[in-house]
């Protein structure tokens, strides 16, 4: 019950700013599962999660699906790419680097002061970033995976100029595509607790719904906070690890 909890309430936060897995993870590896069926399950029951607060923004017209489907394949193939080659990627060397990224993201949501609900003038084109970022991202997430929905809020944000709660939405279209793709290549494995993951990603998907609903009704006044606030405690989770 306490996981099932801890999954809506992970739902809630990771709709409106990314870093549910900070709730959800921490609870899988605490109720005995083992880091890799931890990080696996997390992703079933994530999956959910993103799922249904894609759902609640591309209903609300926050999504153009004709730039968002391409975004959010090419980031699948990335997490597909990266869960294959994980084994030969320095881990050590991203999970140090990470505190650091995550404070410069979190200090530019703070203090940029043009970012709010309207778009911006983009700094690259959407195809441009849809074959380079995107999959780049997807990429990490396949690897590592903490704080890539603040690389992808980034991006949006600060190259193609969206509006926070758009850049919000199309973060969720590229963590559902990256999620499942790592959930394909993990089940190979057989680390997936599926019946638990299950249970977890209901909570997930109702959790995630409310959240969605908050940020579209609130935009950038309870987002950026609230990106920030993740971003941060990331970077000390992160860091703390290392110690």
């Amino acid at each position: 019950m306490m996981l099932v909890a801890a999954a809506f309430v992970a739902g809630f936060v990771d709709a409106i700013a990314g870093g549910g897995g900070l709730i959800t993870l921490p609870a899988l590896t605490l109720a005995g599962l083992d880091p890799v069926s931890a990080i696996a399950t997390n992703k079933l029951q994530g999956s959910f999660g993103a799922g249904s607060a894609l759902r609640t923004y591309a209903r609300a017209g926050h999504l153009e699906w004709p730039d968002a489907w391409p975004l959010a394949l090419l980031a699948g193939l990335g997490a597909v790419a990266g869960a294959l080659l994980v084994s030969h990627v320095p881990l050590r060397w991203l999970a140090a680097a990470m505190p650091f990224a995550l404070i410069l993201i979190a200090l530019y949501f703070g203090f940029a002061p043009r970012i709010g609900n309207v778009a911006t003038r983009p700094r690259m084109g959407v195809r441009a970033f849809t074959l380079t970022i995107a999959p780049l991202v997807g990429f990490y997430d396949g690897v590592f995976g903490p704080g890539a929905g603040s690389f992808y809020m980034l991006g949006f944000v600060a190259l193609l100029g969206f509006g926070i709660v758009k850049a919000t939405a199309y973060t969720k279209a590229a963590n559902f595509a990256s999620n499942l793709a790592a959930l394909a290549t993990l089940s190979l494995t057989g680390h997936v607790y599926w019946s638990l993951g299950l249970a977890m990603g209901v909570a997930q998907f109702f959790g995630a719904r409310i959240g969605a609903h908050a940020a579209i009704k609130n935009g950038a006044r309870l987002i950026r906070p609230m990106l920030v606030t993740i971003c941060l405690l990331l970077a000390a989770r992160l860091a703390w690890s290392q110690l």
